[in-house]
């Protein structure tokens, strides 16, 4: 019989740790390769415990256990577990390790799955363990997996061929600047782990993780320019082999723990955020000398060449016409109160489809209505749905998987009747404001994405207000939505990505916000493209944005009299190419409502 609710999973993973002589074990939101979001056979900590956010871990003890999650899903993990099954625990504040130092015996033997962990991971905690003696201790064979009885099984869906028209460069060109790298450091190879890291270099894609188009699969990278692929081999077709041609080796995926043990004496590179323990351990296992640096393809990836720019301005025009479409149905029909918040995240979802080359949402649609919309990861679902209230503020963040090009754009709209509040047109106004300023900015050559982000911010801060996440992530080419090294967020912390130099040819969001908890939340989300500027006398080199995202924004919440003229200028010239760019793509009342939307404000 399936074990329906989660205490008696709970059980049944206590006995199995019993049973393995384990005192303890920890479960991450996580896969075999550091993946941000995961396929439903790595959907452990779900599973377990039912919550539904994408960032989190558990440990378990056999009389006490605990839930970490960070400040974007403090009201969701309330809403979705069990507090007499597990402790809530607030990440960064509490750590793993200093929860199991106050809650395990001493000596005790805590397991973890080094497929799940970076090895820094396993480095920090054991150091936390050693003041009580306990100890980590990897596992054959993950204790959830055993006792998971309807587990779903690792996608088999096909992988597929990335053509070089949308990728703008061969895998043959890509491999050889890797092997090039590789000589320069001395390396013998490097394991490449990253599901996008993997599809760029050999221009392939796949349908294994939701929204994001990659194949289950590990790279070894060779400094010849030759390369190993191990992968399922019912996810390789006759036309894939050719494409991969005889420099990359198809194994199975299933060998390679055991290839790995295979490199004694040769110098390998690891990514010490994307490679998983154990492929360290196997590694140095059998002789291997271990390098821990970054993915050689993180940065050759962040940096767009002019076909795939070129791509997301094409993806970006199509989706911006389903937007504004969905724009104009929400003007019309939120108002009655019978539109829920489903319901529109499906309606925009058809609106992107009867385009015909939606290959797949970029993430779930945050379809937030009312005080939902002050949640900045807020996932809706059956449990949460509720209708859009009728005088308030409804806030839609939602993105499309195109061959050419990966979207990702937040508009928050008024739903009539009456007017907004004062306090919401002033708050909109700065968010806006910020948004302009990001936009607008010009900076030299060598700025980090942490110089920025207090652009975005200051007119929030004048009023004594602020927003709890970054202004701005990397995006890749129909590849993952959030996807490094670039970002545009505070440095405190050393939050990874904020000390990049921003290039040319990067795609960044700008999507600052406000959220008053109970209330209504406010976020302005284009994708801009880093691209030089030239400057009469400039010395030295200078960079600024292309806006790549063109929708309206709903002028029914800005405060005219908080605008400069140049910020108003701005707005007038955003919305005379938002029209130009999408005119020609609807016809009819939606043309109509398109250009009272774009009228000069």
């Amino acid at each position: 019989m399936l074990m329906q609710t989660h205490e008696a999973r709970l059980d049944a993973l206590r006995r199995e740790l019993k049973h393995r002589e384990l005192d303890g074990f920890v479960i991450p939101i996580s896969d075999e390769h550091m993946s941000e979001y995961v396929g439903a056979y790595a959907q452990r900590l779900a599973w377990l415990t039912g919550f539904g956010g994408s960032a989190g871990s558990a440990v378990v003890l056999g009389n006490a256990a605990a839930i970490f999650v960070d400040g974007r899903y403090t009201v969701q993990v309330r809403d979705q577990v069990d507090e007499k099954l597990f402790e809530y625990r607030s990440v960064p504040k509490d750590t793993i390790g200093g929860w199991i130092v106050e809650n395990a015996a001493e000596g005790a033997r805590i397991g973890y799955d080094a497929w799940l962990h970076t090895k820094r991971w396993v480095e920090t905690v054991q150091k936390q363990l050693d003041k009580k003696g306990a100890k980590l201790v990897p596992v054959d064979g993950n204790p959830i997996d055993a006792v998971w009885q309807d587990r779903p099984a690792p996608s088999d869906a096909p992988a597929l061929i990335h053509a070089q028209e949308v990728a703008g460069r061969s895998s043959a060109e890509k491999r050889a600047e890797i092997a090039e790298w590789l000589k320069a450091e001395g390396h013998d190879a490097a394991v490449i782990s990253a599901l996008d890291s993997i599809a760029w270099v050999l221009n392939i894609r796949g349908q294994d993780v939701e929204h994001t188009p990659v194949a289950l699969s590990y790279l070894v990278a060779h400094a010849d320019g030759t390369a190993e692929l191990f992968i399922a081999p019912e996810k390789v077709s006759p036309e894939l082999t050719q494409h991969l041609g005889n420099a990359v080796t198809i194994r199975e995926r299933s060998g390679f723990p055991d290839a790995l043990e295979g490199y004694s004496g040769k110098s390998v590179s690891v990514d010490p955020n994307y490679g998983a323990a154990a492929i360290a351990q196997l590694l140095e296992k059998g002789g291997a000398k271990v390098s821990f640096d970054r993915d050689p393809t993180i940065l050759p990836k962040a940096v767009k060449n002019p076909v795939e720019q070129q791509g997301h301005r094409d993806a970006q025009a199509r989706d911006g016409a389903a937007v504004a479409r969905f724009l104009r149905w929400i003007e019309l029909n939120a108002p009655s109160g019978e539109i829920d918040e489903l319901t529109a995240a499906a309606k925009l979802k058809e609106f992107r489809e009867a385009h015909g080359d939606l290959r797949d949402l970029s993430f779930d649609t945050i379809s937030a209505a009312g005080p939902h919309a002050a949640l900045p990861h807020y996932k809706v679902d059956e449990d949460s749905n509720i209708p859009i209230p009728p005088s308030s503020i409804y806030l839609v963040d939602s993105g499309g998987q195109y061959q050419d090009g990966t979207t990702d754009i937040t508009r928050t709209v008024w739903v009539g009747p009456g007017e907004p509040t004062q306090e919401m047109r002033d708050r909109y106004t700065r968010v806006l404001k910020g948004h302009i300023t990001i936009d607008s900015a010009i900076f030299p050559s060598g700025t980090a994405g942490s110089q920025l982000d207090s652009f975005a911010r200051q007119y929030l801060w004048q009023a004594g207000v602020d927003y709890a996440h970054g202004t701005g992530h990397g995006v890749g080419s129909f590849l993952s939505v959030h996807e490094g090294p670039q970002r545009i967020a505070k440095a405190a912390g050393g939050q990874a990505g904020t000390d990049q130099e921003l290039l040319a040819g990067m795609i960044l969001s700008n999507e600052p916000g406000y959220y008053k908890q109970g209330h209504f939340g406010i976020r302005i989300e284009n994708l801009v493209l880093v691209e030089p500027r030239k400057i009469e006398g400039a010395e030295g080199d200078y960079f600024g944005f292309e806006n790549l995202t063109f929708v309206p924004i709903d002028r029914r919440l800005v405060d005219k009299s908080m605008l400069s003229p140049a910020e108003i200028a701005w707005w007038d010239s955003y919305h005379a190419k938002v029209y130009a760019l999408l005119s020609p793509q609807l016809e009819g009342d939606d043309l109509a409502w398109l250009e009272g939307q774009c009228a000069p404000l």
